[in-house]
């Protein structure tokens, strides 16, 4: 069946019932180690194996860059940085918003480099586990990203812009 529906099909196929399941709620896995996001990578490997019609020992990475898939890892820290820029631009629920701070809002930090960065204040853990809320996750993924991509105010723009950063780092 998959020989009569095409690639681009198949593609737009396994991006609607395969990555859409991949992406919910992946925010929450911020901060995880490599082997507990190995299921769903090997996930995704598969459904690019399918779209492409890959032997099982066939490289997939060539597959990936080729369907423009960001690996798991940074389909999080995209997810991240999209919550962040929601509630930087008063656009996300008043419950995420009370969890971030920026540093120019701090007093006695607005002259610091970190404040004209567009920084944001990372929230201090005492647990390993208590550096995977949002936070703190949030932050410390989003402190990352170039000035130029944190000063866009435009949602549509920056998600336009966050994506080739992100691959770029996924597949150097």
């Amino acid at each position: 069946m998959r020989g009569q529906l095409g690639q681009e099909v198949t593609g737009r196929l396994v991006s609607a019932f395969i990555l859409s399941r991949l992406d919910y709620c992946n925010a929450i896995l911020a901060g995880l180690p490599a082997s507990t996001l190995a299921p769903p990578q090997r996930v995704m490997h598969a459904a690019a194996r399918v779209v492409y019609d890959l032997k099982p020992y066939d490289h997939v990475t060539p597959t990936l860059t080729a369907l423009q898939w960001l690996p798991v890892k940074q389909r999080i820290e995209f997810k991240l940085c999209l919550l962040v820029h929601l509630v930087i631009n008063g656009r996300a629920p008043a419950y995420l918003q009370n969890l971030l701070t920026t540093t120019a809002s701090m007093s006695g930090c607005a002259s610091n480099r970190s404040a004209s960065n567009n920084d944001l204040v990372k929230q201090s853990t005492r647990l390993k586990l208590g550096d995977r809320v949002f936070s703190a996750a949030g932050p410390c993924v989003c402190n990352r990203l170039p000035t130029e991509l944190k000063a866009i105010t435009d949602t549509h723009v920056f998600r336009c812009k966050i994506k080739p950063f992100l691959f770029s780092s996924a597949y150097p």
